[in-house]
């Protein structure tokens, strides 16, 4: 499975972009998307996660801001953020945790390259 991130930007507070997430390969593995933010000198933080079959979660500090979305072809994956604030800086990331059933059943997780999103105060 590969995955293109993209979407990010600048963006004043209170301002609000869309990411997507994009797979290629063996899709039809992915179970669920998770989005990751990693701020300048933090480690990456899990704040919004969607299945296969469409639930979803959410990190309180993004909860009420931030929706996460597919479309109908479970190909393409959205995080829409709305009232970003600057502490929402960070590049952002999603994954696929997929599971591959075969001789052996093999799970993994892919990542995509990340997305630059900045907030201006």
């Amino acid at each position: 499975v590969q995955l293109q991130a993209s979407g990010g930007g600048l963006v004043q507070a209170g301002g609000s972009l869309r990411l997507s997430c994009t797979a290629s390969g063996k899709i039809k593995s992915i179970n669920a998307i998770e989005w990751y933010l990693q701020a300048p000198g933090k480690q990456r933080e899990l704040i919004a996660s969607i299945t296969s079959g469409g639930s979803t979660n959410y990190a309180d500090s993004v909860k009420g801001r931030f929706t996460v979305s597919m479309n109908n072809a479970k190909d393409t994956w959205y995080l829409q953020m709305n009232s970003l604030k600057p502490e929402d800086t960070a590049v952002y990331y999603c994954a696929a945790d997929t599971t591959l059933y075969g001789d052996e059943i093999v799970v993994a997780r892919y990542w995509g390259q990340g997305t630059q999103v900045t907030v201006s105060s």
